[in-house]
Order: structure tokens, then sequence, then C-alpha cells
């Protein structure tokens, strides 16, 4: 796995290195009326893309965050879960139980031949 882990990221350096090398045109950007500047069109896109890991690195922990706060909000849906799964167990022990006990009055498959072949 680590190996796989290093040849993912040597690839996307690499392809990196690439994609910049072969984009040194310089590109205007403008951001507001009046507010402009240019810069290499691969640093521009290398940055609107870490711009974009960033927000989406932010939107997940903003994910995180919302889901944690609305576990402790509701403790009590916790506790009851817990409970409801603790009376299902004792419901199948119990279903078991009826089961083997049902199962043990039954005659044996020998037994009930045996007796039709004697009668």
């Amino acid at each position: 796995m680590k190996q796989l882990n290093f040849l993912l990221i040597f690839s996307f350096g690499l392809a990196m290195v690439m994609f910049t090398l072969e984009n040194t045109a310089t590109t205007t950007v403008r951001f507001l009326p009046g507010l402009s500047t240019t810069m290499p069109l691969a640093a521009l896109l290398l940055l609107v893309g870490g711009i974009g890991a960033t927000a989406a690195w932010v939107f997940a922990v903003w994910t995180g965050v919302v889901r944690r706060v609305e576990n402790q909000i509701n403790p009590g849906d916790l506790e009851a879960q817990q409970v409801r799964i603790r009376e299902l167990e004792q419901d199948v022990e119990r279903y078991r139980a009826t089961v083997d006990a049902q199962l043990s009055l039954l005659p044996a498959a020998g037994q009930s031949s045996a007796q039709s072949e004697a009668a």
C-alpha cells in the first residue's frame, strides 16, 4: 500500500511539474473592476486548485462539526438505541431457546421411519 501511495504522489507531482513547464504564458486576472494582476497560467490554475481544495476541506470539517453537535444535542437517542439493541438481543436469545426446545420435542427421523416400517 505504501508503494501505491508513493506511486500516486510521485505521478501527481510529476504531472504538476510537466503542467507548469508547459504553461508559462502570462494571463491577466481581473478580480474586481480596476483590480487586476498578471501571473503565469500554471500558477493561476495551481492557486485556484489550492483554493478549491481548501474550500472542500473546510466544508468537510464543518460537516463533521455539525454532525458532532447534532449527536451531542440528542444523547438520549443514542441511549434509546442501545436499550432497543439490548431488547432485540434478548428477543433473539429467547427465540433461539424456544426453537431449541421445540426441536428437542420432535421425533428423530430414524425413529419415525423405523416405526412406520414396523407397522
